[in-house]
């Protein structure tokens, strides 16, 4: 029988995984990462989130491992993950759906003092300054990552009313997304960016790339998404930025250390919206679902979407 082992959640979860998959493979053998009953060489198949460095390459039957999250540095970090085995990224479609509705409340929120507005509701105080708003129509949101999670955010932003525009490391063709790709097309694309979304993969090129000579290239006074990964954002100078005015505001849900620390300025600036690492949680049922057709898809020998590819690094 083939052999699902997961790593994701906590011990009690396991009986969740286990009956949901009971529901989209029934033939499915599912087992917990430190279940007693398992040999490595048993294993066809694993969903994991943070595995224990070294134990997948211990698993040396595995046909594919599959990422409980949409990124897969917690599985590249391992030196000795097994290059050799289909590596698929999560991509559940209300995940998706959940992205492109946080990073358009987020973009709207960064159309007024939103933030501000909250400050003054907790201290009782009524105050309008009679200012008109820029609107969405008026407004270019640039977005910085055209994958699966970013083309969905562009299309929905565009259907929001926003001007949007895309960046990417290779050339994309987005309907309805002003597209740029590569190092030479990438002032061309900041420089008319009023709100800038960071959606890039996690990789050596990108660690750091969203910092103060990216973020002074935007039109200013400009508002800043971050949901991509928090290794690309320099923190230090995004404040630098909102206190020399580059920034209007930023709403970040991804930071280089999570939880975020209590000590951390991000928490009380008056421009800086932040959540904590909720912008698209899929379902345990919709991870299920996915990892079901992931190993039908390899048992059929068809080939597989959001497959990591280590030459490019996503």
């Amino acid at each position: 029988m083939t052999c699902l082992i997961i790593k994701s959640g906590s011990a009690d979860a396991m009986q969740e995984w286990k009956s949901l998959f009971a529901q989209y493979a029934p033939d499915l053998r599912v087992a917990g990462w430190n279940d007693p009953d398992i040999h490595p060489q048993e294993v066809d198949f694993a969903l994991v989130w943070e595995p224990d460095p070294g134990r997948l390459a211990q698993m040396t039957n595995l046909r594919a491992i599959i990422s409980s999250g949409a990124g897969v540095d917690h599985i590249t970090a391992d030196p000795s993950w097994p290059r050799h085995v289909p590596l698929v990224r999560m991509g559940t479609d209300d995940a998706t759906v959940q992205m492109g509705d946080y990073v358009t409340w987020a973009a709207f929120s960064l159309l007024r003092p939103t933030r501000e507005w909250f400050l003054r509701q907790q201290r009782h105080e009524w105050h309008n300054d009679g200012q008109s708003a820029r609107t969405s129509t008026q407004t270019c949101v640039g977005v910085m990552g055209l994958g699966n999670l970013g083309t969905h955010v562009a299309r929905r932003l565009a259907q929001a009313g926003f001007a949007v525009r895309g960046w990417s490391r290779g050339p994309k063709d987005v309907a309805g997304v002003e597209c740029f790709h590569g190092a030479g097309q990438r002032q061309e694309f900041l420089a008319r960016t009023d709100i800038l979304v960071s959606l890039l993969p996690a990789t050596d090129e990108t660690r750091g790339m969203i910092n103060r000579d990216l973020l002074s290239c935007l039109r200013a006074p400009a508002g800043l998404i971050s949901v991509g990964r928090g290794t690309q954002v320099v923190e230090e100078d995004v404040l630098s930025c909102l206190d020399r005015g580059i920034l209007s505001g930023a709403v970040m849900d991804v930071f280089a250390v999570e939880p975020l620390p209590v000590t951390s300025p991000l928490w009380a600036h008056p421009r800086v919206i932040v959540t904590s690492h909720v912008a698209a949680e899929a379902s345990r049922a919709a991870r299920a679902r996915y990892t079901a057709d992931v190993i039908a898809s390899v048992m059929k020998g068809h080939p597989l979407k959001l497959l990591y590819l280590p030459e490019r690094g996503y």
